[in-house]
């Protein structure tokens, strides 16, 4: 199929961007920004999506902020909102302490053609909830940065997410920097889909946290640990029952293991013709328990 009949633009800077979105708006239009389009386009071609124009804001990536890649005196990690997966994917030693997780889960988006060409404010933006870049967001306490007409907001990423492809980005705000402030040396993603590259039945992030005060002659302990789960709601979603079962625990297959027990008992997938309820829930325990086993392998992740 093709898309609906749309007009284009290509926005100079940020300013013309938000300009031109509040202009549109004003006139009834229904503008999109698009960045890679690996998400916006193939819905357009499916009649999915409808923009009357289009805003392409593949000329900002002259301005290093848009695609750079940086770090706050206080060890947040800064990425520009357009910079891709790929450049992601494959600078493991810019991304800094902590934060090797973001590299890892690359290889989870798409093929190498979507990773060279999607963008990580797209895919925040965006919006699915089985999206990698929106489960990171919320593991790692991410603030997405958007400028609008009149100021610049920060939104937490437990802010973001509100429904299916649905986030607090506003109509006249164009996201221009993702910072992600918690750290986490031993965290991971994992997920399931039929195929890779195809969107994931279920994925999940997790991180854990050493508790020096109690790690002595009876062996570590746990000072607690984030399960974060894709596919089983509307958004990403953390578990709070697996996080109690993580706290004060001793790290192992039995503690992992139980933490996966108490997620998949806790959430309430969705039945549809790509999965049951049940076979997500039976998905969830088994990449709990995966991505927690990763993630306490990944110790030395600094």
């Amino acid at each position: 199929m093709k898309p609906a009949t749309f007009r284009y633009h290509r926005a100079h800077d940020v300013a013309d961007a938000i300009g031109m979105l509040g202009e549109l708006d004003a006139a009834g239009e229904d503008p999109k920004l698009v960045a890679g389009g690996q998400s916006l386009v193939p819905m357009m071609n499916f009649r999915l999506a409808r923009p009357s124009v289009l805003i392409d804001l593949g000329p900002l990536r002259r301005f290093p902020a848009m695609t750079g890649i940086g770090h706050d005196d206080d060890g947040a990690l800064t990425l520009g909102a357009l910079t891709t997966h790929r450049v992601v994917e494959t600078s493991r030693a810019e991304l800094g302490p902590g934060f090797g997780v973001i590299c890892r889960a690359m290889r989870w988006v798409g093929h190498l053609p979507i990773r060279s060409r999607g963008t990580v404010g797209g895919s925040l933006v965006h919006g699915d909830a089985t999206a990698e870049w929106c489960l990171l967001a919320v593991l790692l306490d991410a603030v997405i940065i958007a400028e609008g007409p009149d100021s610049t907001r920060e939104i937490p990423a437990a802010e973001m997410f509100h429904g299916f492809y649905a986030t607090a980005v506003g109509p006249d705000e164009v996201v221009v920097a993702i910072r992600f402030t918690r750290p986490s040396p031993r965290a991971a993603l994992t997920e399931f889909a039929r195929r890779h590259g195809d969107f994931a039945l279920v994925d999940t992030a997790v991180s854990l946290e050493g508790d020096p005060a109690r790690s002595n002659g009876s062996g570590p302990h746990l000072a607690g640990g984030r399960v974060v789960l894709g596919g089983i709601a509307p958004t990403p979603v953390r578990v709070p029952e697996a996080e109690e079962v993580l706290a004060g625990g001793v790290p192992g297959p039995a503690l992992f293991a139980d933490a996966a027990a108490a997620a998949a008992e806790a959430i309430d997938p969705p039945e549809d013709p790509a999965a049951t309820a049940r076979y997500r829930r039976r998905l969830t325990r088994t990449l709990v328990t995966r991505a927690l086993t990763e993630a306490w392998g990944h110790g030395d992740d600094r």
